[in-house]
């Protein structure tokens, strides 16, 4: 067993446990350009380990009250035959390099999706509070069940969605659903999903066994380790670290030059530390500019004396 590989699910694991996503978007890529993996195998691999690895942060926010069983129903009705199909397709296109580089390619705008919803997902956090009272949600079925089949195809199809890309569609389709919530409904949701894929890609001999072991032997602890320091670690800064890593690996995957993908990630990162920079110089003169709330009472009492 490759301890390499168990050391890339482990680092895999902390992020998924710190964030509650980005399992197959970071996994797919880093078995494919790290460790030479071709891409059905990859898919299939990843999606195996995230089958077990799932139900651990699933379990978690069940027992916290923070998944909407109703949206889970509704999304899995459509993701988990869509998940197979996706499967079937990709089988039926056959396994010749043209194909290997469209999965490849497909990898690549995927994530590039997926960085972009979790900057969306960021600013929309923003402006919400986390700790607010949950607002009623009135589940829609049909558009639910929708959006759970393309997630689910896209999943059956590069292993990538289950949690960045239906997370992102579930907030523009319920922009009223907390944070909290949206987390752990995705998560719940996500694993028939990814399960649903899994067995298709067993059913047609995909699965690399000796991949998805070597996957969990570190991804597993390591989602328990990210569960635990989640309260302790600025999201700001994982979530700026994750959206840097889906962007060098989908130019990667996309064949942009090595120098190219230095330069942009480079920036990338100076933009992110500016920003980081800014906020901290702004906030605390926000703060000094907010007039302390006095009562009158008191102010024609201090005159009178």
């Amino acid at each position: 067993m490759d301890l390499t590989l168990a050391l890339a699910g482990l680092g895999v694991g902390i992020v998924v446990g710190l964030t509650g996503m980005g399992g197959g978007a970071l996994m797919t890529p880093v078995l494919v350009l790290v460790f030479g993996v071709p891409p059905v195998a990859a898919v299939s691999s990843d999606l195996a380990a995230s089958a077990v690895m799932k139900p651990f942060g699933g379990w978690v926010h069940a027992r916290r009250g923070t998944v909407n069983f109703k949206l889970v129903a509704w999304l899995c009705a459509g993701s988990v035959p869509s998940a197979f199909l996706g499967v079937l397709v990709l089988r039926l296109l056959g396994d010749d390099a043209s194909v290997q580089h469209t999965i490849k390619i497909s990898l690549g705008v995927a994530l590039l999706l997926a960085a972009g919803g979790l900057l969306l997902k960021a600013w929309v956090s923003r402006r919400q509070r986390g700790d607010a009272p949950a607002a009623p949600i009135t589940v829609r079925p049909v558009p639910t069940m929708l959006l759970g089949a393309v997630g689910g195809l896209i999943v059956g199809l590069t292993s990538v969605g289950s949690g960045s890309l239906i997370i992102v569609a579930l907030l523009a389709l319920y922009p009223k659903l907390r944070a909290n919530d949206l987390v752990g409904t995705d998560l719940v949701q996500a694993v028939p999903l990814v399960l649903s894929a899994a067995i298709g890609h067993a059913f047609f001999g995909d699965l690399h066994l000796d991949l998805t072991a070597a996957v969990l032997l570190g991804s597993i602890p390591g989602v328990l380790i990210g569960a635990r320091i989640s309260s302790r670690a600025p999201g700001g800064i994982v979530r700026v670290a994750l959206v840097i890593v889906l962007l060098a690996s989908a130019l990667k995957l996309l064949d942009v030059p090595t120098l190219a993908v230095g330069l942009i990630t480079g920036a990338a990162i100076v933009a992110a530390v500016t920003v980081a920079v800014v906020r901290r110089a702004v906030a605390p003169r926000a703060a000094t500019r907010i007039p302390e709330q006095t009562n009158p009472a008191e102010d024609d009492q201090r005159l009178s004396v």
